[in-house]
């Protein structure tokens, strides 16, 4: 596998948005169809082969959603892709790719810190020849799995659609691909990592403070964003199932930002302008998917109204622009956003009939999110219609440093 390499530049013509069948045949194992067989939910345990899940099925209300497939049922959990099945989907499409994708580890990067707990390797993926950097990442939870698969179908459409679109997309930035970035938690099919010689798990997406960085992988990842100073990222989530509060209806995605908008910290860093561009790339987002009749959105909430506002979290601290040891000493920092697609594996609520779906509007939201952002459309969004995102009446933010804050 190559060295790094940055790359990208600018220009577009008409959206296309359609994920192909052949993308979505990429995400899934040798032998294994990919969003066809069975139906049901993913077991807690990664040697379990099936478990019966409480899953929700699609809605039945105002029709949003109405043909996102159900989530009960059972489902084959060797489905789902190994640690193994992404080294060797990303050593295919650096051989076959027409656009240069570049495969290597963090320790073939040069990063002090290179590996995970359980010494495996973190890969990345790069393509494109622009100027500007983008940050992608996936599976930071082990037990949320589906970042990986749409990071790779979309690292497929980098590497090989000659579309305008994808040439605009190349010339414009150079992508870092995290489709793993929790490859032990993973492979034991867990939310966490365990720390190497205990028995001490560890949230990675809660490890990125000045007291934190416990786990390998959170200060190996770190060292690369300090060295890569991305413009702007996205980070793949699942949520475990969830409707509409005000409707009933199944929320097949949910569109999220760490720090909430107009809350306690966002409208401060960088005068502000985090605060508008996030809210939207996000409107953007809404707008685009809504055309699909399969996709039902909300804002992510956690309950009762209640925004998070949490200051560990990945992408928050890539908000703050953290330096750690003094590896961020120029302060750099960039807006980050996340997308929460429905079900896990722990819970067994993801359907195997769901899995076409639910990789498909992860991949349909970020070609629209990238597209937007290199034409300049996302930039000429009206930022206040956040507020017409589904959501419940905002009560508060739910913090990681100072319990629950009222909104004022």
């Amino acid at each position: 596998m190559q060295s790094t390499n940055k790359r990208v530049g600018c220009r577009r013509r008409g959206l296309a948005a359609v994920v192909t069948a052949a993308s979505l045949m990429l995400a899934a194992p040798a032998g294994i169809a990919p969003a066809m067989a069975g139906q049901g939910a993913e077991s807690p345990s990664a040697n379990s082969q099936t478990n019966n899940g409480n899953a929700q099925g699609t809605n039945n209300g105002n029709g949003q959603g109405a043909n996102f497939p159900s989530t009960n049922g059972q489902t084959n959990i060797s489905s789902i892709l190994t640690y193994a099945d992404m080294q060797e989907e990303l050593e295919k499409l650096e051989q076959t790719s027409r656009f240069n994708v570049d495969v290597f580890t963090l320790a073939e990067a040069g990063m002090s810190v290179n590996t995970s707990e359980q010494d495996r390797d973190l890969y990345v993926a790069t393509v494109g020849t622009g100027p500007e950097d983008v940050w992608l990442q996936g599976r930071i939870h082990g037990n949320e799995p589906y970042g990986t698969e749409s990071l790779l179908t979309l690292l497929k459409d980098l590497g090989t659609n000659g579309s305008p679109d994808y040439d605009l997309l190349r010339e414009k930035y150079t992508f870092h691909i995290i489709p793993m970035y929790n490859p032990d938690g993973s492979e034991e099919n867990i939310r966490h990592t365990i720390l190497n010689g205990s028995e001490q798990r560890v949230d990675l997406n809660r490890d990125w403070t000045e007291t934190g960085f416990a786990a390998k992988e959170s200060l190996a990842f770190y060292e690369y964003w300090t060295m890569v100073k991305p413009a702007f990222g996205v980070d793949i989530h699942h949520q475990g199932l969830k409707q509409q509060w005000d409707t009933g209806d199944d929320v097949t995605f949910s569109l999220g930002i760490s720090l909430a908008p107009g809350g306690p910290t966002l409208p401060g860093i960088e005068d502000g302008t985090y605060d508008v561009l996030t809210r939207q790339m996000l409107v953007h987002v809404y707008d685009q998917l809504s055309k699909y009749g399969s996709i039902n959105m909300d804002r992510y909430q956690v309950g009762n109204g209640l925004e998070i506002d949490i200051k560990g979290g990945v992408v928050s601290a890539m908000m703050l622009g953290l330096d750690y040891q003094g590896l961020n000493s120029d302060g750099h920092s960039n807006p980050v956003i996340f997308y929460e697609t429905s079900g896990n594996t722990s819970d067994g609520s993801l359907g195997q009939k769901a899995r076409g779906k639910s990789i498909q509007q992860n991949v349909r939201a970020l070609e629209e999110l990238l597209l937007g952002m290199a034409t300049g459309e996302i930039q000429q969004k009206d930022p206040e219609r956040w507020e017409d995102i589904p959501h419940q009446p905002t009560t508060g933010y739910q913090t990681d440093y100072d319990g629950i804050v009222p909104v004022q």
